[in-house]
């Protein structure tokens, strides 16, 4: 299968520490909700699944592989746990959170994209179900916490546009017969640098311009 890109102890592997890090940033914005220990563990484990779980629903991948895997869904648990107990050591290493978030967002993208496209689903749609994988389980948090979608504020820095690069990449390495774990790295690498590049200069989606030429208001 085309999704199998890895073997399958590393892509294990690769999956759990990504999951970790995911949940870790959803078990934060809980805690900066002041919500309690059920709360934290709710958004840690809506974060680091809710892409995944939506990506098998649509393609008929079920039962999905957050529930069918028993490590996939506790370790958003541990994860949780961890924020509520150490939560100020956990904000302390943020940048690293970052570092190791965007590192998923680059694997999730490319074994997302590559398993809607074992499920039949054509290039553009195994696209968009890539970063929906990578990107959907933070819109999940950010609706659950009552905030508007991170990916979809313009004073954030860009998140979806490197996943659905990744995304892009993946598609064309498939359609070219060439997908294989040097050239997916390659892809999960390329959305990795230009997410960390955008958390470096600040990079950020235009907005929209006035008729006059000014940006449109900051409210």
């Amino acid at each position: 299968m085309t999704s199998q890109i890895f073997p399958s102890d590393v892509q294990q592997s690769l999956d759990l520490v990504g999951i970790f890090v995911f949940a870790l940033s959803g078990g934060l914005l809980a805690v900066r909700k002041n919500m309690d220990i059920f709360g934290i563990c709710v958004l840690a484990e809506v974060t680091a699944l809710g892409g995944g779980v939506m990506r098998d629903l649509v393609i008929g991948a079920t039962p999905v592989a957050a529930f069918s895997n028993l490590g996939y869904f506790v370790t958003p648990l541990l994860a949780g746990l961890v924020v509520f107990f150490l939560h100020p050591e956990v904000e302390r290493i943020n940048r690293a959170v970052q570092t190791l978030d965007a590192l998923g967002l680059g694997l999730f993208c490319v074994t997302g994209t590559a398993k809607a496209h074992d499920y039949g689903l054509g290039a553009v749609s195994s696209v968009a179900l890539g970063m929906v994988t990578a990107a959907g389980g933070g819109v999940m948090r950010d609706v659950l916490a009552g905030e508007l979608p991170s990916l979809l504020r313009w004073d954030r820095e860009i998140y979806a546009v490197p996943a659905l690069v990744g995304a892009a990449l993946v598609a064309v390495l498939i359609a070219l017969g060439s997908l294989t774990a040097a050239t997916g790295t390659a892809a999960a690498l390329t959305a990795f640098i230009l997410r960390m590049l955008a958390l470096k200069y600040g990079w950020r989606a235009p907005r929209a311009w006035h008729r006059n030429g000014s940006r449109t208001s900051e409210e």
